[in-house]
């Protein structure tokens, strides 16, 4: 069992590791991409902007999927399909092909991600959960601070193609493991989980106009179309509400959204990385247009932040079993925004050690919360929804950075380009989180299939 669990974390943290390192070292390599395939802008802006709304529309039904079918399935399909659609990019004749490719990639990015979630909740007991999803964490802080030095030290010498090319082998690898090697599961429920079509289209159309209406604003000078688009949103959530609640059996179980601590958490994991991605977005700008930094300087300067991550995620499983996470999650929400305040100071004469004071708190702060949060919506539900439970864990972490990066550009709008107003107000929003990480328990609280098991086996 100790064999199949260990193939289980290092499935889930290298499907983890692939997803986030893609989007950081593409970040780096879009201007050669725009070069060498001669698009423009708004060209190279599409393929970020395709594979996220492909990924955050569908991330909640791919998880549905794995609680179906099984998790250790659709992860090997989606990584299968992930390693595929890398390849296809690198040898992509032009600027549509590659934003074609990227949508695919999302398609099966979006499979993968709940379901590296989904098998942990199922491998190990929820009391056990912990450390394996701190370990993940810092795997992702790991993939965060080395993607910038990753992509320039292939982009440079190899051209934009080569980081694609990074993700086809682990990929197909460990696809093809998940696929052959078979491990012991949780025994199926009396019966599968309904898929839910009309629910899942509804929340896949609502997310697409929601993801799209927020890159517009940061990204479109024209106001409608974000406008549109996010009314549009809001007018497809309400008709998604209205079946859900009329469904026999809804896409959102009542064993997910009937817990008050997982919905907290969910709205905690939203609001911090909202803020984190704000922080970083707004720092970045200070520090590359306004002080003159390279790229790989401001990486450099923002190392910190991961760094915080990778250390400090394992912490926060110990913090997390002797305090409990209403405690855990309660003081890292004040560091969090303790440090964006701190970057707020960023410009000329501002020390390089202060800089790096802030990105700690911010990397410190984030990291910890975002380990007790997915802990706590993991642990909340049952293991018959735990791939639901990821999709929503892995939309929130979407959702979340969207919001933080359209609402930082907004702002710096209104306030003629200064990153301390807009950092300012991002660490009071940071700080609207300190409610909702009270409402977390004190200490785990099982799942009722767990409670009806530990009670049928002492009767």
């Amino acid at each position: 069992m100790t064999a199949h669990r260990g193939l289980t974390l290092a499935s889930s943290v290298i499907g983890a590791v692939l997803v986030a390192l893609d989007g950081t070292v593409l970040a780096v390599a879009q201007p050669a991409l725009r070069l060498d395939l001669h698009a423009s802008l708004t060209q190279v802006q599409w393929t970020s902007t395709a594979y996220l709304i492909a990924v955050a529309s569908l991330l909640v039904f791919a998880g549905r999927l794995g609680d179906r079918y099984g998790h250790r399935r659709v992860f090997a399909l989606g990584m299968v399909g992930f390693g595929a659609a890398s390849a296809g990019i690198g040898v992509a004749p032009g600027i549509g092909w590659v934003i074609g490719l990227r949508i695919l990639q999302g398609l099966f990015g979006a499979l993968l991600q709940p379901a590296t979630l989904g098998m942990l909740r199922a491998a190990y007991p929820p009391e056990r959960l912990a450390m394996p999803i701190a370990l993940r964490t810092s795997a992702i802080g790991v993939a965060a601070a080395a993607g910038p030095l990753v992509g320039g030290a292939l982009v440079t010498p190899f051209g934009w193609r080569s980081v694609f090319f990074l993700n086809v082998v682990p990929a197909l690898v460990m696809g093809v493991l998940a696929a052959v090697v078979r491990e012991p599961e949780p025994a199926a429920p009396a019966t599968r989980p309904s898929l839910d079509l009309p629910g899942a289209s509804l929340l896949a159309a609502a997310l697409v106009c929601l993801v799209y209406g927020l890159t517009a604003v940061a990204d479109s000078g024209r106001p409608t179309v974000p406008a549109v688009a996010l009314l549009g949103a809001v007018a497809i959530g309400c008709l998604f509400v209205r079946h859900e609640r009329r469904a026999r059996s809804p896409l959102l179980p009542a064993d997910v959204l009937g817990r008050p601590a997982a919905g907290s958490a969910l709205g905690l994991l939203v609001v911090v990385s909202a803020t984190m991605m704000g922080t970083l977005f707004v720092s970045s700008y200070v520090l590359q247009d306004v002080l003159g930094l390279d790229p790989l300087r401001t990486a450099l300067w923002a190392l910190p932040a991961p760094v915080a991550m990778v250390l400090g995620a394992p912490v926060t499983a110990v913090l997390m079993r002797r305090y409990g996470p209403r405690c855990t999650a309660g003081m890292a929400t004040p560091f969090l925004a303790l440090g964006v305040l701190v970057l707020s100071r960023l410009g000329q004469g501002f020390s390089e050690l202060w800089a790096g004071v802030g990105f700690l708190l911010v990397g410190a702060g984030f990291g910890t919360v975002m380990v007790t949060a997915t802990a706590v919506v993991v642990q909340e539900v049952p293991v018959t929804s735990a791939g639901v439970a990821g999709g929503l864990q892995q939309t929130a972490l979407n959702v979340g950075p969207t919001v933080g990066v359209a609402a930082a550009g907004t702002l710096m709008t209104f306030t003629e380009v200064t990153s301390g107003p807009t950092l300012a107000v991002l660490a009071c929003v940071c700080l609207l989180g300190a409610p909702l990480a009270l409402r977390l328990p004190t200490q785990r609280t099982p799942a009722r299939e767990e409670l009806a098991t530990a009670s049928g086996s002492s009767g």
